[in-house]
């Protein structure tokens, strides 16, 4: 099962800054494999949402990049900032307490954390 995109778009920037903070030093399509392998093929990132969201993680000063030459490319690679590891920390807390919130007002219970 494939997740709608609508409720992505509100999560992209969790997922992605938690990801970086699990594996650290990460280029865009690593990311994009990352997430598809961790969700199971459940959410499939596209280079259209996923750049963008990168782009503005960036200029928030949450991650730093270096850029890599390997073979005839240049790899850019994406890490979190300390202020980057400190947001990712809030967000997945947010987001877990978000799911628990949905879970009483959907009246499901929600088995994780």
């Amino acid at each position: 099962m494939t997740h709608s995109s609508e409720l992505l778009k509100g999560t992209l920037q969790t997922i992605v800054l938690k990801v970086l903070k699990d594996y650290g030093k990460t280029y865009g399509y690593e990311i994009t494999q990352r997430v598809k392998a961790l969700s199971d093929g459940s959410i499939a990132l596209t280079e259209g949402a996923l750049y963008p969201t990168l782009h503005k993680l960036e200029a928030e000063g949450f991650l730093k990049t270096e850029k890599i030459i390997v073979g005839k490319r240049v790899r850019k690679y994406y890490m979190l900032t300390l202020l980057g590891k400190s947001e990712a920390k809030d967000r997945v807390s947010e987001f877990i307490d978000f799911m628990r919130t949905m879970g009483a007002v959907l009246q499901v219970e929600i088995n994780r954390q």
